[in-house]
């Protein structure tokens, strides 16, 4: 069982940054590949950035893609997301999640969610 805890959410205006942590505990992290999703009022939850178990490969979003970086630390059981150039259609929530199976760094078949961070950027 793999506990996924995110940090790091927040009010912000547009242009601004923030960074995202996701802390794991209880499991073997590196057999994991790790995604962040999000789910804005209304729609579905949906990936932003994945990466492979051994933080080789990345996969974005084409909508984040050159703003938003997915990072991991192995040795902390940590997965970062830098956010830079918000835009008020990155507020969402943002959720951590784990999966076995990736291809390219896209999650299939998630094994495990963290609670959820809040992300909301001002115009």
């Amino acid at each position: 069982q793999v506990q996924l805890v995110e940090s790091g959410g927040g009010l912000v205006q547009a242009g601004g940054s923030l960074r995202l942590s996701c802390a794991a505990s209880g499991g073997s992290f590196s057999d994991y590949a790790i995604g962040w999703f999000r789910q804005a009022p209304g729609k579905e939850r949906d990936i932003a950035a994945g990466i492979t178990p051994s933080g080789r490969i990345s996969y974005y979003e084409d909508s984040v893609k050159g703003r938003f970086t997915i990072s991991r630390d192995n040795a902390k059981n940590t997965v970062y997301l830098q956010m830079n150039s918000l835009k008020p259609e990155d507020t969402a929530v943002y959720y951590c999640a784990a999966s076995r199976t990736t291809v390219n760094g896209r999650l299939y078949g998630i094994n495990y969610w963290g609670k959820g961070t809040l992300v909301t950027v001002s115009s």
